[in-house]
């Protein structure tokens, strides 16, 4: 059964209906393929209108869906010959990043994303995607093999955040993920990031410090969380729509912004309503970034992926 958010409640109402009407239809053999058509058209033009004016803090909850396609749907459709790689050789494996090689369009490539998972029980596993040091370890570790064995890089960012506990700190979170994007601003391989969901604070930088930077249309992108962010200034997480629009972290603005290069669009409705056609155009985004960037020398690589984050907030 499909899951709908609150402001998509006259959608439902309408899709209900139609269910409904085509069990009617099997039980009894009625003909009521012209209702049917009228009722899915009215969906459909409801949908069209929901989904072109939502608010930044509707696309917050578009980009949280639990049927939205994560990083390890991405990989399993989009790479081929994948063997993941654990463990941050220092100590432990984080299951909230999945890495390993594989083979993107049967070239070689490391993955690299945050899972947060798509049940209780792989939610609960895998932390809800927020990643422990070990975590930003294990994609350090995995970077710099890229580097040494040539390969470019593709990583997939939905995570609420870096995890906050007692113990993530106990092991040096911050100089992890510090780490982790020093790791990919000094990679001397192409790095394409796409932000699949959530982009939170430095949990998601440190694997998004690419070459190039995409964004699905629905996702967000943001330094804190709208209700992390309303609790701070308005001691009051109901203001999260209030600071959702402040925080500017919409697709569309972050690139009015320049602060990503690229907007992917999604099927109406959302990646979670055609995840095959999504799969496809990331892939083909992918694909269109990654090819200018390859044979490309090093030094220049760098130099470049340098000036590009050191020009961010100039002139904006």
């Amino acid at each position: 059964m499909r899951h709908f958010l609150d402001f998509e409640k006259p959608i439902a109402q309408l899709e209900s209906k139609i269910d409904e009407l085509r069990r009617m239809s099997e039980a009894d053999g009625m003909n009521i393929a012209d209702e049917v058509a009228r009722l899915t058209d009215k969906a459909d033009r409801q949908l069209r209108a929901t989904y072109a004016k939502l608010t930044p803090w509707q696309k917050a909850q578009v980009a949280r869906h639990p049927e939205r396609p994560k990083a390890l749907a991405y990989i399993a459709d989009l790479i081929t010959d994948f063997t993941p790689l654990a463990g941050d050789r220092a100590f432990a494996e984080d299951a909230a990043v999945v890495g390993g090689l594989g083979r993107f369009n049967g070239r070689a490539v490391v993955v690299l994303g945050t899972e947060k998972g798509t049940d209780t029980d792989s939610r609960v596993a895998r932390n809800f995607g927020m990643a422990r040091p070990e975590g930003y370890r294990k994609a350090r570790r995995l970077l710099e093999l890229a580097g040494q064995f040539n390969l470019p890089v593709l990583t997939f960012v939905d995570t609420a955040g870096a995890f906050p506990g007692i113990d993530a700190e106990e092991r040096g979170q911050a100089e992890a993920i510090a780490r982790s994007i020093e790791a990919c601003l000094e990679a001397p391989v192409p790095i394409i990031a796409t932000i699949i969901g959530e982009g939170g604070s430095g949990g998601a930088i440190a694997l998004a410090a690419g070459d190039r930077v995409l964004m699905l249309e629905h996702a967000i992108y943001s330094v804190i969380s709208p209700e992390g962010c309303a609790s701070i200034l308005w001691r009051d997480a109901t203001q999260a729509a209030t600071a959702a629009e402040a925080l500017r972290l919409t697709a569309e603005d972050l690139k009015n912004l320049r602060l990503i290069d690229e907007i992917i669009a999604e099927p109406l409705g959302g990646a979670h309503r055609s995840p095959t056609a999504m799969t496809e155009a990331v892939a083909a985004a992918i694909e269109a970034s990654l090819l200018p960037l390859l044979g490309m020398d090093p030094k220049l690589l760098r130099a470049r992926r340098a000036e590009k984050y050191l020009a961010m907030g100039r002139d904006v």
